[in-house]
């Protein structure tokens, strides 16, 4: 008994204390690493500002140009402007990302460029969504940038030139806005407007992703017309979920009627989802974390499965599609700023398991049938997989994720650069490239990758980033009430026990992190869905004694032994398949390598999984009347 008694205590203190000596990452990696990314982000500008600009994008291979801005988001490539060269996309892109490298002289220089030579006064049919993300939030961040006391980036000869810019850009945004819905058309030329005949199809993203930019723009030139008009869409795109709380992926803007029913937490709808939590950061508005709020909670009862997502009907919540897809390596870093640390956590290292797999990671991977997408094995440098590693990092300070982003460095220097800057990747079974380097390689997946290895820019400053990656700052001049869970002096500590027991943290807008109960044995809200079982050893005489799982977000339930969990067995039947423990194995087995790295949350989850697949190996021999069923 003594000797199972110490067995115990060690395996809790492998579990509680990892071992920080097992990292390689000490102050002179980080450094080699960072000047490493350094090298990466120069060669790719140099080669633009030599080779493409003052055009749009730079094609490597080539080492020629493309006038892309009217083809983002135009799978088809149709009414492509005639006589458009360019807008300088990738250099507005790369304005926040030279100020986070220091670069200040270079900043100064593509600012005055700009401000002498840029005009939006073009016949060009451009993508809303595309056109708001990187040229206005370019602008906007820049400008906020450029008139930041501390830095002084611009020595005197800045007069709100970008400023300027940005808001004659988001005058020629508002005649998309004019519709009977309210919801924006997709398309708007530059000069002309909303042409003739114009498609009425449109997606969540689009609708739902244009309120940091556009509310931020208002902000800094009192005129409400930017806002209000990205809120109205905002707004009318939430009336139209389902019951369920969950949105489909296109629609038309006319009628407000839902086109695809199926959505997930991927390509047209992924950016929906960040700039609702984001918004409420940066504005303080009830609204949009309520709207969250129930978003998010749908989305881990109807898309999750295991670590991956997959995608459902907004009507029914069945499954659809069993897909990883790249665009969606964005949320644990969402699920970061939410405060759920174990589930980012389980889903981020799958997506590195991929990527690890295949070198980069593939544009669409079929989770159903364990192969890449027969047409989408492209990687077109996309930064998510660098993104939520970055927050990951920031939340744990855990040194695995600083051999990720090596491991993404590596990659990307090994299979994407070639003599003319960084190329595409059309497919990664032969990783042969593409003439192309997308805007965002320059503002997201060098930025990300920088920050993750110095982050000196973030010291004693509070920034969120648009989904394209520019930093707008979180001043409480732009709230209407600044969330308390955002000022340390209010961090509020719930006094009532059964509250404390029976809330989470998402409804009481208390970070995830404190204690809830500091007088009380020190119980953690591990999430933001998660509600404490109402007894501290988990012992309870009925379901409504327990709470809801801080990982998964579903309700625990009481066993016939009297203690709360996820239990698969109740009442003499046995409610389980298959393959969800291959799953939970599948993640136990490729996580097993990195056990000393991960985060104590982890480490337990992974604890718990491996003696649930012993459990369920013994539950067919002393339970009778077995009913599989999809958990």
């Amino acid at each position: 008994m003594l000797v199972y008694r110490f067995r115990t205590w060690v395996l809790l203190l492998l579990v509680i204390f990892p071992d920080p000596s097992l990292s390689h990452f000490d102050s002179a990696k980080k450094k080699q690493m960072r000047e490493k990314v350094r090298k990466m982000f120069y060669h790719a500008y140099e080669n633009y500002m030599t080779h493409a600009f003052p055009h749009d994008e730079l094609k490597p291979l080539s080492r020629s140009f493309t006038d892309s801005l009217g083809e983002l988001g135009n799978l088809k490539l149709e009414h492509l402007p005639q006589n458009y060269n360019g807008t300088a996309l990738t250099l507005i892109e790369s304005l926040s990302s030279l100020v986070i490298l220091g670069n200040c002289t270079e900043f100064e220089r593509a600012v005055l460029w700009l401000s002498e030579n840029l005009t939006f006064d073009v016949d060009a049919r451009v993508n809303l969504f595309e056109c708001n993300i990187r040229v206005l939030g370019g602008l906007v961040s820049a400008h906020i940038l450029a008139t930041d006391s501390t830095n002084r980036l611009v020595q005197g000869s800045y007069k709100n030139q970008l400023l300027v810019l940005a808001e004659d850009l988001g005058r020629r945004f508002l005649p998309a806005f004019d519709t009977p819905t309210g919801l924006p058309y997709a398309w708007i030329n530059l000069k002309y407007g909303v042409m003739k005949n114009e498609t009425t199809e449109t997606s969540t993203s689009g609708c739902g992703s244009l309120i940091l930019e556009m509310g931020a723009l208002s902000r800094l030139t009192g005129d409400p017309r930017y806002e209000s008009a990205a809120l109205r869409a905002l707004r009318k795109l939430w009336s139209m979920r389902s019951s369920l709380n969950l949105l489909g992926t296109t629609l038309d803007m006319e009628t407000g009627e839902w086109i695809e029913h199926s959505s997930g937490i991927g390509a047209g709808v992924d950016s929906f989802y960040e700039y609702l939590f984001k918004a409420h950061i940066l504005f303080g508005k009830e609204d949009f974390w309520r709207m969250f709020h129930s978003a998010y909670l749908a989305v881990q009862k109807y898309f999750r499965h295991g670590p991956w997502y997959h995608e459902a009907d907004m009507r029914t919540g069945k499954a659809t599609y069993w897909q990883l897809t790249s665009l969606q390596a964005f949320w644990p870093g969402l699920q970061v700023l939410v405060g759920d640390i174990a589930a980012a956590n389980t889903s981020h290292r799958e997506f590195v398991y991929v990527w690890k797999k295949f070198g980069v990671l593939p544009e669409r991977y079929l989770l159903d049938h364990q192969m890449l997408h027969p047409t989408e094995k492209y990687y077109p440098l996309r930064p998510e997989l660098a993104e939520s590693t970055f927050y990951l990092y920031q939340a744990t300070k855990d040194p695995w994720y600083m051999e990720v982003g090596e491991t993404i460095v590596n990659s990307l220097n090994s299979y994407t650069k070639v003599e003319g800057g960084f190329a595409s990747i059309r497919d990664v079974t032969t990783m042969q490239t593409e003439d192309h380097m997308h805007s965002f390689f320059l503002a997201e997946t060098c930025k990300y990758l920088y920050l993750l290895f110095d982050d000196s820019f973030l010291v004693d400053r509070n920034y969120i980033f648009t989904t394209e990656g520019h930093p707008l700052p979180v001043l409480s001049a732009w709230q209407d009430r600044l969330p308390e869970i955002y000022i340390p002096s209010n961090w509020t500590y719930v006094k009532d026990e059964k509250q404390t027991k029976r809330s989470s943290a998402m409804s009481l807008q208390v970070c995830p992190a404190l204690s809830l109960n500091a007088g009380h044995g020190e119980q953690l809200a591990e999430s933001a869905c998660h509600v404490l079982d109402a007894r501290s050893d988990h012992k309870c005489f009925g379901d409504e004694e327990c709470g809801v799982d801080s990982t998964s977000c579903r309700r625990r339930s009481c066993s016939m032994a009297g203690y709360c969990g996820l239990w698969l067995v109740k009442q003499k039947e046995i409610h389980w398949s298959s393959r969800p423990v291959v799953k939970y194995f599948a993640t136990y087995e490729r996580m097993r390598p990195s056990w000393k790295h991960s985060t104590p949350i982890l480490q337990t989850q992974l604890f718990l999984y491996s003696k649930l697949i012993v459990v369920q190996s013994y539950i067919p021999t002393i339970i009778e009347n077995t009913k599989p069923s999809r958990l």
